[in-house]
């Protein structure tokens, strides 16, 4: 049997290593953008980080920074402070939320690309409403109102300016797609990737330590217009968690070669959403009733009064029993 020569290898090592570069660029097609992106050392010269400003409870440290502590009534943000002005894109985060809560836990946290920068509000820490799009990771384990899903999840909202995120629902009454996703108190390193490519959004995780994305959703027909700022806010109530993030990567999809049609710049828009869920106000008790409207409230009524109707009844036959047995007693 014949051995191949050094020669020989290292030519055929060259190959595969050229090979392994093509391969690598035909499947990513992305470059990675400084200006929007955040990874460590987080800081510059001083306190500041380059491109990036920070809001409320907000901490910076060595290896993460902690938008909240796992404390109650905590909000805290980082907003990228260089617009963006590419069409196609891929966003990387690398986060931890974790705490000492076993069962009752939240509240979440959103990645922003948003008109609205550096607004505090009672969207996951942001502003309400917002334009743009939100992709929001809730993890309030008490959830409102009736789901066919599981927390923690993941949801995306595309807004104009004009809706307002329903706390009652979770926001299901205007969200785009979601996913369950168990990412909360994992041991290794946990990711999201979000890519809007040909008004095309998809939403995928590393959740599972397989060093693999795996799809969450993917909708079509999505226009976001150029010139929005991307950034990461958390919010905490009666209910905590640490939320943090390692790192922030942005890829530019469009590259040198790609075809420069001319940017969007009009409102942000979806066309499609998610079919509405009823929605219920927990703070006059119906969470308790669940679904129970219409024609089901009415059923209950009517059993109810047949309920009342046979205490009554068993109430008067018992009382007429005991006059029975008391006159008895003269004879």
């Amino acid at each position: 049997m014949a051995y191949p020569t050094p020669r020989e290898i290292i030519i055929l090592c060259i190959f595969f290593c050229i090979l392994n570069i093509a391969m690598g660029e035909w499947n990513t097609r992305d470059f990675q953008r400084r200006e929007h992106s955040l990874v460590k050392p987080y800081q510059g010269s001083g306190m500041n980080v380059p491109q990036w400003d920070f809001l409320g409870s907000t901490m910076v440290t060595n290896s993460y920074i902690r938008l909240t502590p796992d404390r109650q009534s905590k909000a805290g943000a980082i907003w990228n402070n260089v617009p963006c002005f590419i069409q196609n894109w891929e966003l990387h985060v690398q986060f931890k939320v974790h705490g000492g809560g076993k069962t009752l836990f939240g509240d979440g946290f959103a990645i922003w690309y948003s008109k609205n920068r550096m607004e505090s509000g009672s969207i996951f820490g942001s502003v309400d409403p917002f334009t743009g799009l939100g992709i929001f990771l809730d993890t309030y384990s008490n959830h409102n109102g009736p789901h066919n899903h599981n927390h923690p999840y993941i949801s995306a909202m595309v807004n104009n300016g004009s809706l307002m995120y329903d706390h009652d629902t979770d926001g299901t009454l205007t969200q785009i797609s979601g996913c369950e996703a168990q990412f909360r108190n994992r041991d290794y390193d946990t990711y999201i990737a979000i890519r809007y490519e040909n008004n095309k959004l998809t939403v995928s995780t590393d959740i599972d330590n397989k060093s693999g994305w795996k799809e969450c959703f993917a909708v079509e027909g999505i226009k976001l217009p150029v010139g929005y700022y991307f950034g990461v806010s958390a919010a905490t109530g009666d209910l905590a968690d640490n939320h943090d993030v390692i790192s922030v990567k942005f890829y530019d999809l469009d590259g040198d070669d790609a075809d420069k049609t001319a940017p969007y710049i009009g409102l942000p828009e979806a066309s499609v959403m998610e079919a509405p869920r009823d929605r219920i106000d927990d703070s006059k008790g119906s969470y308790l009733l669940g679904s129970m409207t219409g024609w089901k409230l009415f059923v209950i009524i009517i059993l109810l009064i047949i309920g009342i109707g046979v205490c009554v009844m068993v109430g008067v036959m018992v009382f007429q029993k005991q006059q029975e047995n008391s006159r008895k007693r003269f004879y």
